[in-house]
């Protein structure tokens, strides 16, 4: 069974708003990401109920998934939902006395993900903990580049 939650924050020095630009600029997603390349966006601007399309890469692995936008408020969170897998990615902003804290999280539901989500885990990309130790590395290196982006 998927842990119920990846999480980690970082700590940038810039306003809301700056780390806000760009957290919900989803189509530079394949900036920050290790793994999920490139969202392509339906329907104009980025809001709920927006869907996306998402290229994912993993080595020689290439995969799309969907998502749906769930929560958007500026300047404090935003977080979409996986159709695929129903997984839930979230980025949430929380000032400071230096800037802001953002965490990333990935969340799994209470029924878990999708039976094919599971078993592709399983067969293709090596098992549920090492994928998972590899999701919770790909959260520290977009947290960083996103921190490098806000902050330049």
């Amino acid at each position: 069974m998927a842990a119920p939650l990846i999480e980690d924050s970082i700590d940038i020095e810039a306003s809301p708003e700056k780390v806000w630009s760009v957290v919900s600029d989803l189509r530079r997603m394949g900036e920050w990401s290790p793994q999920c390349k490139k969202m392509i966006i339906f329907g104009g601007d980025v809001k709920v109920g927006t869907t996306t399309l998402n290229v994912n890469r993993r080595g020689p692995l290439v995969w799309p998934t969907r998502s749906k936008v769930v929560t958007f408020e500026p300047n404090k969170e935003l977080a979409f939902k996986i159709l695929d897998n129903r997984t839930v990615w979230t980025f949430r902003i929380e000032p400071t006395e230096t800037g802001v804290r953002l965490t990333e999280s990935r969340t799994v539901p209470a029924g878990g993900t999708s039976k094919i989500s599971s078993t592709l885990v399983d067969k293709v990309l090596g098992g549920e903990k090492p994928f998972e130790a590899e999701l919770q590395e790909g959260i520290r290196e977009t947290l960083g580049k996103i921190k490098r982006a806000a902050q330049g």
